[in-house]
């Protein structure tokens, strides 16, 4: 059983995993659950290489629900975009790989999706490449009482972040240390 599914501005590609695990009783290989290291780790080490040796980027893995109700879902991007076919071939990559390494003691759902135009910021480079868009900035604290701020964003450094901000007027050029930023998303206009 395949499902295409289309979510806010991401492909899902879904296809159930493990459920012959409970039929075969083929010993179990590979991560055991109960390995000190969050689940969401483990899959990530082995997910990563597979994807970059497809021209894929991992950007995030995502665990979900309980026992046989149990979702991972992998985020991929590359440049200009992922497609329903990148999709298709990462899920036909990563299953087996999963199943052999066999992270959980149930079966459980896997979902390969792009993370969508306007998803938020969690690495360095995620910032690079938005470099020149508009960006939509969350604070941790308010800055003259905004609690996020709308600019296009400049410079990016280990440290900083430089915005060229026109509401209120002026426009002004601000810099945002990483430690003052909650959350930071791209501006997506149709």
């Amino acid at each position: 059983m395949v499902l295409y599914r289309k979510w806010a501005l991401a492909h899902f590609f879904v296809w159930p995993l493990g459920t012959w695990k409970l039929r075969s009783g083929a010993p179990r290989l590979g991560v055991s659950v109960k390995d000190s290291r969050p689940v969401v780790d483990r899959l990530q080490d082995i997910v990563s290489p597979i994807l970059w040796t497809m021209g894929l980027e991992l950007v995030d893995v995502e665990c979900v629900g309980q026992g046989s109700r149990t979702v991972v879902r992998v985020y991929i991007d590359k440049p200009g975009g992922v497609t329903v076919s990148d999709c298709e071939r990462a899920h036909v990559a990563l299953g087996p790989a999963l199943d052999v390494s066999d992270p959980f003691p149930h079966p459980y759902t896997l979902e390969v999706s792009s993370p969508g135009l306007d998803r938020p910021f969690k690495r360095f480079q995620d910032y690079r490449r938005a470099m020149g868009t508009r960006v939509s900035v969350k604070l941790k604290n308010p800055i003259g009482g905004q609690w996020r701020i709308v600019g296009v964003l400049g410079e990016v450094n280990e440290q900083a972040v430089t915005m060229t901000v026109s509401e209120p007027p002026p426009p002004r050029s601000i810099t945002l240390d990483f430690g003052e930023i909650a959350e930071t998303r791209r501006v997506v206009t149709f």
